[in-house]
């Protein structure tokens, strides 16, 4: 059998790629790998506004881990793309103030993870993996268009209610501010 330089660079490509989306997500999940686990993920949810924060750390630790290791694997490929992207579209409203660049704290990393799951997503998995093996079973064009779709919708939500809570925190913020300025207090 030989080896194809594109099936192994595939394989390559969503090892590295899904392995670190797997150890992010059992941070999130579990504390592994130094991470806070389920509640000290959940409150930093609630702080960077995504409610309810239980629900929200549960969701972005599945989506790392669960579109994480569909990638290692190359199960379901259009899936796990379209889990990995819309997932990193919410660390990227999170990061986005900051810039573009990880070293201010920006949104470079989960924009390349985001990319890289697309793209990956978009492209399939290669002949390594277990998409190839079923015959493509989860692998079909409708499935990631649909996926795709789902997972645009998703990220869509998500991000507009994060704003949404955010603006409403600004505004208590300010409000309480003036109260204070208005009392003497300040």
């Amino acid at each position: 059998m030989c080896l194809n330089r594109k099936d192994l660079g595939l394989l390559a490509l969503r090892g590295a790629v899904g392995g670190v989306l797997i150890a992010h997500g059992t941070q999130k999940l579990f504390g592994w790998f130094g991470g806070g686990g389920l509640d000290a993920t959940a409150q930093a949810m609630e702080h960077m506004g995504f409610h309810p924060g239980r629900q929200s750390a549960v969701a972005a630790g599945l989506g790392e881990a669960g579109g994480g290791a569909l990638l290692v694997v190359g199960l379901a490929t259009p899936v796990a793309g379209s889990v990995v992207a819309g997932t990193m579209a919410g660390a990227v409203a999170v990061h986005a103030p900051a810039g573009f660049f990880v070293t201010s704290g920006g949104y470079e990393y989960p924009a390349f993870l985001g990319a890289t799951g697309l793209a990956l997503g978009l492209a399939g998995p290669g002949r390594y993996s277990l998409d190839h093996w079923s015959g493509h079973a989860f692998d079909r064009p409708w499935l990631g268009a649909l996926a795709f779709l789902s997972s645009a919708a998703g990220a869509y939500g998500v991000v507009a209610r994060r704003r949404h809570v955010m603006r409403l925190r600004e505004e208590r913020a300010a409000v309480e501010s003036e109260a204070q300025e208005g009392s003497g207090l300040s």
